[in-house]
């Protein structure tokens, strides 16, 4: 079944088309619509090809998108600092320099197969958890939806690369931001976590890490490669006292990470509220869980509806946690995907630490098992 573009970004049913190659509409066609990179065009082509780059280089700007938004300034600023650069958080001439030196094209024509758009489809979707509960999966709405997710961006950037007369569908050809793996050999990764990292389009060859540190201060986490840093794990106790263990002192800050080793990728994220703030202290992941159903208690939740009910909610990447769930020792805690990848680093959790589906994957790939270090800290 074939979709036109403009409808399905609408929310509607149905609506343009996606040719073989993007053309430009004739003049009196009543779309505004204009080829990405020229004047009018909501996507600039020198920060999109940037943020394809980065998310290469393993410091994610978060959706892809050729907007110079905060998370893309986060991932700029981190390349920065690994690769000796002034952290200006710009996208400045040496910055670019070293960007390039990866040659790989900001977007790809890609022919979509049935990894790109056959799923559940959930339309409309509720967003209400006593209506959610209902259903056997919390889908993606439609395929615009579920490709861009696949390639890291948005619906409307989807519409922006290819124009909002194309068709989506099976076999059909669309500009996509070049986020295809070079390998999708995820051995060591369970099935399920697998068949994820595969439809995210998560490079199965990521570098290794050994822990990560969740920075209060500036919204990002850090993957390192290096000896985890001393001092001892924290407990309930610790955060009900407000004595977290794992302060400054005893472990790799911004500015010196190069203390207890190197930063092997970047995450923007968000983290906590004034009502459930971030857990700060050394916590362990013991488990993942891949697709998890999640359960619902609204006594945990400060926005709950007076008369919301508890619930065990269905799997799917428009859940509350999205596609994956990385456990904490904190009770009630852990590190998960999201079902809106756009609001990364621009609004509240309820305390967890909240990433994009295909960040959240790439994560567990990169850390490879349950066990791993989480330090988080102000």
């Amino acid at each position: 079944m074939r979709f036109l573009l403009v409808s399905i970004a609408l929310g509607a049913a149905a609506a343009a088309a996606v040719a073989q190659q993007p053309q430009k509409p004739a003049a009196t066609e009543s779309s505004s619509w204009v080829l990405p990179g020229t004047s009018g065009s909501p996507i600039d082509g020198q920060l999109f090809h940037a943020q394809v780059l980065l998310d290469a280089a393993g410091f994610s700007p978060g959706v892809i998108d050729g907007k110079n938004g905060s998370s893309f300034k986060l991932a700029l600023k981190g390349f920065q600092q690994a690769n000796g650069l002034q952290a200006t958080g710009k996208l400045d001439a040496p910055t670019r320099q070293a960007l390039l030196r990866n040659s790989k094209p900001s977007t790809a024509y890609v022919k979509l197969g049935p990894d790109d758009v056959r799923s559940t489809y959930i339309f409309p979707l509720p967003k209400d958890p006593e209506q959610q509960y209902k259903l056997p999966f919390l889908g993606y709405r439609n395929m615009l939806e579920k490709v861009a997710e696949r390639y890291h961006t948005t619906p409307a950037t989807v519409v922006a690369l290819n124009g909002p007369d194309k068709l989506i569908g099976l076999g059909q050809t669309l500009r996509l931001p070049n986020v295809i793996p070079t390998s999708r050999d995820y051995s060591g990764t369970q099935a399920k976590g697998a068949q994820l990292m595969n439809l995210l389009n998560v490079d199965a060859q990521e570098p290794h890490g050994t822990y990560v540190v969740v920075d209060k201060s500036d919204g990002v986490l850090r993957v390192m490669d290096g000896p985890v840093p001393p001092g001892p794990y924290s407990t309930e106790a610790d955060v009900k006292s407000g004595s977290a263990k794992a302060t400054q002192s005893d472990t790799a800050t911004t500015n010196d990470t190069a203390s207890e080793g190197r930063v092997v990728a970047q995450f923007p994220v968000t983290m906590g509220s004034t009502h459930d703030p971030l857990p700060i202290g050394k916590w362990k992941v013991p488990t993942f869980s891949f697709l998890p159903p999640f359960h619902y208690q609204p006594d945990l939740f400060w926005d709950a509806k007076d008369t919301a009910q508890e619930h065990m909610l269905p799997p799917g990447p428009n859940g509350p946690v999205g596609v994956a769930w990385l456990d904490l020792t904190k009770e009630h805690y852990g590190i998960h995907g999201t079902p809106e990848p756009s609001t990364i680093g621009k609004s509240e959790s309820h305390g967890c630490i909240r990433m994009t589906n295909w960040d959240v994957m790439r994560l567990a790939r990169i850390m490879g098992k349950p066990g791993f270090t989480a330090i988080f800290q102000q």
